[in-house]
């Protein structure tokens, strides 16, 4: 059977500047607390010049939830987002260990993991799309981002080709 791919938050690097307006977004969201740390999106550097925001990629077989051992993650049926069930994580980290893209935090205060949700309990969807400044962020599915990338690459491709002419 097929996996279905869920919606995410990507982050068009080319566009992100850095701003962090996605972090406080999202911890005034979550926390009512203008404070990066206690975002569940996080703006990280690549090269001197690149930066570009992380947030959970809703990854096919959830490495986070393979390693809980409490088993405190579970994927919402509806739209695939992680949930954590605050009375099982005892903030052990095994999930921030598991996750390829630093996507899962824990909680300074609560000490539990917290994941990106991507904003169900708001209408307008995740705010930290919505308060981008540049419009870096948006919501897209794996498929979508392949798509994309073919699209991309066959048009490099082509303007190489012209170029050579």
């Amino acid at each position: 059977m097929a996996q279905i791919g869920y919606q995410h938050i990507i982050c068009d690097p080319t566009k992100c500047i850095g701003c962090r307006m996605c972090e406080y977004a999202c911890s005034a969201t979550k926390t009512n607390a203008f404070d990066p740390s206690l975002s569940r999106i996080r703006v990280v550097r690549i090269e001197p010049i690149t930066m570009t925001a992380i947030s959970c990629r809703l990854c096919a077989d959830a490495p986070c939830i393979i390693a809980c051992p409490r088993n405190a993650l579970t994927r919402s049926a509806e739209n695939g987002v992680i949930l954590v069930d605050e009375d099982k994580c005892d903030g052990c980290g095994w999930c921030v260990e598991a996750c390829d893209f630093g996507a899962v935090v824990l909680n300074p205060v609560t000490r539990n993991a917290e994941i990106c949700n991507l904003c169900v309990d708001q209408e307008e969807g995740p705010q930290c799309v919505r308060f981008c400044p540049k419009e870096a962020l948006s919501l897209a599915t794996p498929e979508v981002l392949r798509q994309q990338t073919r699209r991309e690459v066959v048009a490099r491709l082509f303007e190489e080709l012209l170029d050579q002419e």
